[in-house]
């Protein structure tokens, strides 16, 4: 646990102990971290104040026979559904539900658009379950309030490797955040998941849970900063003026690197052949296999083919004078919706995804200088260029965390560090913490660098 964390949880405490356990007396803020806390005490879970001197599971694995096959049970008049996604009515009430409730700016000024392509993506990759696809919806009106997801993935942590699933999309609707839906929500995944005898899961978090394995700090690089200006992204420096922003974040107008194309079917075996040596220098990743490699790198909705405005994976390989694929890089597409703007309705978001290189694969060392000069320069022309591919898609702003090696290309090409932090957590395992590339003050580590090699959507 960091010194911050630690700082936070012995306040909370405190503040509870001299109001005689009266959560009353707390911030809503306050209550809602104490009773989290609570909450995850009852967990597997590494604790907030636990040192861990050994990595592995937390529980003795059970079998699937162990665990209830009935639903755990809802306050009035909420009743548990399973979503087809693949149903475009009940594919909607998702869209609405996380459309209207999801993460948004501390301003309410942006939201996450989603769109069908994107969920067919995210949340049917090979292997995937409707069972896992957990909603909760008012009886009496059939109103979808609550939704969570899991998918099914092939975790290592460091020299093990675990079958385990993905948490993600958790939401709960706005005006039953206070009902105490979470938990519950989180208890039935759960028991679902152990069903089918997985007992492991990552997740992340902006907020800090007990307890985080690493945390990534989002970046941003702009894209069309005079947009992103006018609706409230970005900032004015009040040293400079419009056009010197504008010209500071202006990208060449085609990409530099030689042999750089989108990735096809064809170059699959290559490509993660390529990956899984460049994947083997981080600490938490995801072994991908033949199916899932070409799902989330090819995608798998026709519909992008006849309209490219639906696209939301982006691939492209670096083929060499050989013939031999010598790098790839890809993001995806997940728009924001502006709300309350009289001009512009939506911004393009550009996320990076999964990358591979062999510029240092050479050297025994990554972290030598001669290792870390050649892919800090094979990187920054890369990811260069994949800024100029999402503009041309047009994507306003570049998203990137500082997982995986990105810290050596954040700031040369004009990432800026954002507000945001994602804590990483792994549900029944504990672990040594992982480098996130951020020092103690939050800025870029380009010596230690990260070892969190596994992106989240």
């Amino acid at each position: 646990m960091s010194g911050e964390q630690n700082e936070k949880l012995t306040e909370l405490l405190k503040l509870l102990k001299l109001n005689n356990g009266d959560l009353s007396k707390l911030t809503q803020e306050q209550r809602k971290e104490m009773k989290d806390y609570k909450f995850w005490k009852t967990q597997p879970v590494t604790r907030l104040d636990e040192s861990v001197q050994k990595e592995g599971p937390i529980d003795r694995k059970k079998t699937p026979d162990e665990i209830s096959d009935q639903p755990l049970p809802l306050l009035g008049d909420f009743e548990w559904c399973t979503v087809d996604v693949t149903d475009q009515k009940q594919l909607e009430d998702v869209f609405l539900l996380l459309n209207e409730n999801y993460v948004e700016d501390r301003d309410a000024t942006f939201r996450f658009k989603y769109t069908r392509e994107f969920f067919n993506w995210s949340l049917r990759s090979p292997g995937w379950k409707q069972d896992w696809h957990v909603g909760v919806r008012v009886g009496s009106t059939k109103k979808l309030v609550a939704f969570i997801s899991a998918i099914p993935v092939n975790l290592r942590v460091r020299d093990n490797t675990v079958r385990s699933v993905e948490i993600n999309f958790l939401c709960v609707h706005k005006q039953l955040r206070g009902k105490r839906l979470t938990p519950v929500m989180i208890k039935e995944i759960t028991r679902r998941v152990n069903r089918c005898d997985i007992w492991y899961a990552l997740y992340t978090s902006g907020t800090i849970l007990p307890s985080p394995v690493s945390v990534c700090r989002y970046t941003h690089r702009p894209l069309n900063w005079s947009k992103l200006h006018d609706v409230g992204f970005t900032h004015m420096p009040s040293h400079a003026t419009r056009n010197q922003m504008i010209a500071k974040y202006t990208l060449p107008k085609a990409t530099s690197t030689e042999g750089l194309r989108p990735m096809e079917e064809k170059d699959l075996d290559e490509v993660r052949l390529l990956f899984e040596k460049y994947q083997s220098r981080f600490d938490l990743v995801q072994n991908f296999d033949e199916a899932e490699f070409k799902h989330w790198f090819l995608g798998n909705d026709e519909k992008t083919a006849s309209n490219p405005s639906s696209k939301v994976i982006y691939s492209y390989v670096v083929e060499n004078q050989n013939g031999q694929i010598s790098d790839f890089f890809s993001f995806y597409s997940l728009p924001f919706t502006i709300l309350n703007n009289s001009v512009h309705k939506e911004l393009g978001i550009g996320y990076l995804f999964y990358y591979a290189s062999d510029a240092d694969l050479e050297y025994a060392d990554r972290f030598s200088p001669e290792a870390t000069a050649a892919l800090k320069e094979r990187l920054c022309g890369l990811m260069n260029d994949a800024c100029i591919l999402a503009r041309d898609a047009k994507m306003d702003v570049f998203n990137a965390l500082t997982s995986q090696d990105n810290a050596l290309f954040l700031e040369p090409l004009k990432f800026g560090p954002g507000d945001g932090f994602l804590n990483f957590y792994l549900f029944n395992y504990r672990a040594f913490p992982i480098t996130g590339g951020i020092k103690d003050d939050k800025s870029y580590d380009t010596v230690k660098r990260s070892n969190v090699g596994v992106v989240m959507l």
